[in-house]
């Protein structure tokens, strides 16, 4: 079935793209809106094959409430997808004896869960769903021509399906009132219209699959280690080796395959040492010689391989008062790195779905369409300082755990919270929040250069961490931690949720504060930096925190140290 749309047929969304974004917003549609008419063009045949080489199978919060409770895919997640244990991350550089390097991840699953996502299954399980539900999906289209409506006009995109066997191999013609590029890097809107922009982050990706598991678990035969965890189940976090430049992912997919990405800023890891699987495993053999060893008697088991050179991107716009709009890769991307792909697919459908709706009640778009484009906008630049010029600290078992906590309290605080209590629309509060959204960000901007500075001045860790102390740095034994993992699900009326936002703007302060002490403390060099007295002058300018607990960054020293 490839769907029955007609010569100059007309549509009230026409989304150009089926893979992840493109079916999402398809599903969220109808799901709003039942007697919407949504044509999706899609260039690969259906069905995919199992374990595609994409970037971003992991979800985090964000992405996980989206599929599940927003669109509703909450059954096909437990049954067909692989619910994951969590980030983890091993300081095992150059090393072979995982049990005597720092680990820092949760001994046993937070509330608010995740799932690690097979992509071929899950877009395969998308177009289906979206026909269920009354898209009219067609796959092995190609478009040859856009043209974009004007004066309130319909847009109007020209496109053949691959195996149509028309004289003169005509085009069909489609109309819609609004279009969607959701065709990823290839970007239609974008390049037509001239809105491409580069970032500041520069670095590159290798990824490739393997057909089996890699078993972390069975890395160490150390007792003490298998039972840090409560099920012998690592294999199943988003595991990162990490060192100062790149970190590598271990993802487990439900078809049984095993997702690999060596993940580096040039500066520290060029491109061209890892761009061909040989030269993967080469560099693997020196810098994570653990991975070697799993993957090298097993190379014939290679799914495929893929890299791209500065993955991350920028769009000068991606939502329009003229019914236009940019989803997922076809807008921004940022880095693989805490998985946020979905995240950012999820936020920004979530706003064209509330530009549609506004159109549909006969309202105006124009400033609400620029407002949409600034928060999230707003999202992506603070999202972005967690990895521009971050690299080096990768490798720093000091400081990376410092880094972690902050921009999982950060997420969980901010962003999180609007997602997840779905209020990402909810512009009186943003209106309200104002003040503390800004703090917030602020905050963010000058601890992540007190990280980045703090990292430098100790050579990148490497010595440090090399001969720190073997011990597991357990998330879930934090209970304020573990509390904000999973007030995540808690049902907010206005009053409370802004609070809510208020208090997270309380304990990032809070923390930011710790963060500089323990710098300073440990730096003369340090202390006296420009970093640390631009983000020391921010605290002082703050109203008091109230928050004197112990935080993330001494509990987790004390419970590993005991």
């Amino acid at each position: 079935m490839h769907g029955g749309t007609q010569h100059g047929d007309r549509h009230d969304v026409l989304v150009m793209g089926g893979g992840l974004a493109g079916l999402s917003l398809a599903l969220q549609l109808r799901r709003r809106f039942p007697d919407i008419d949504v044509l999706v063009l899609e260039r690969r045949r259906h069905p995919l094959p199992a374990a595609r080489h994409k970037v971003g199978e992991s979800t985090v919060e964000i992405g996980a409430h989206y599929f599940a409770e927003v669109l509703g895919l909450q059954e096909h997640l437990q049954r067909s997808q692989l619910k994951k244990f969590g980030f983890r991350f091993f300081f095992s550089e150059g090393r072979r004896d995982l049990a005597r390097v720092v680990e820092l991840g949760a001994s046993r699953p937070l509330p608010f869960g995740s799932y690690q996502i097979d992509r071929g299954l899950f877009e395969n399980f998308l177009a289906e769903e979206a026909r269920r539900r009354g898209v009219c999906f067609v796959d092995g289209a190609l478009i040859r021509e856009v043209a974009l409506g004007r004066d309130g006009a319909p847009h109007e995109v020209q496109w053949h399906r691959a195996t149509d066997e028309m004289p003169g191999d005509a085009p069909q013609v489609s109309r819609a009132r609004w279009l969607v590029d959701a065709c990823g890097r290839a970007g239609l809107l974008k390049r037509q219209l001239g809105l491409a922009r580069e970032n500041a982050h520069g670095a590159h990706a290798v990824w490739f699959r393997v057909a089996r598991r890699i078993e972390i678990d069975r890395w160490s035969d150390d007792a003490a280690w298998r039972t840090r965890t409560v099920t012998p189940t690592r294999w199943l976090s988003t595991n990162h080796m990490v060192g100062a430049g790149y970190w590598v992912w271990l993802i487990p997919l439900a078809s049984g395959s095993h997702s690999v990405g060596i993940v580096a800023d040039p500066r520290f890891h060029p491109l061209e040492r890892m761009n061909t699987f040989e030269r993967a495993m080469e560099w693997l053999r020196e810098f994570q010689p653990l991975v070697f060893d799993d993957l090298d008697p097993h190379r014939h088991t290679l799914q495929d391989f893929l890299f791209l050179r500065r993955f991350s991107h920028d769009c000068a716009q991606v939502f329009s008062a003229d019914r236009w709009a940019l989803a997922g890769e076809a807008g921004r991307f940022l880095d693989p790195f805490y998985s946020p792909g979905s995240d950012f697919i999820g936020i920004g459908n979530t706003y064209i779905t509330e530009l549609v709706a506004r159109d549909r009640a006969g309202q105006p778009l124009a400033a609400h369409a620029q407002i949409y484009e600034q928060i999230f906008r707003s999202f992506y630049e603070s999202t972005l300082a967690l990895y521009t010029d971050q690299y080096g600290i990768f490798g720093d078992a000091e400081v990376l755990p410092a880094k972690v906590l902050w921009d999982y309290t950060y997420y969980w605080s901010v962003l999180a919270q609007f997602a997840c209590q779905r209020r990402l629309a909810d512009l009186a509060t943003f209106s309200h929040q104002r003040e503390a959204l800004a703090r917030c960000q602020q905050l963010n901007l000058h601890v992540q250069a007190l990280l980045r500075e703090w990292s430098r001045r100790r050579g990148w860790g490497r010595e440090a961490s090399a001969r720190a102390a073997p011990v597991m740095l357990d998330q879930a034994s934090v209970p304020w931690f573990v509390e904000l993992n999973r007030g995540l699900a808690d049902p907010l009326p206005d009053a409370a949720f802004r609070e809510r936002i208020a208090e997270g703007a309380r304990r990032l302060q809070a923390l930011a504060g710790q963060l500089l002490e323990r710098a300073e403390g440990e730096s003369a060099e340090v202390a006296g930096s420009a970093e640390a007295g631009a983000l020391r002058d921010l605290l002082a300018a703050c109203p008091p925190a109230g928050v004197h607990s112990p935080l993330l960054f001494e509990r987790l020293r004390e419970v590993a140290e005991a």
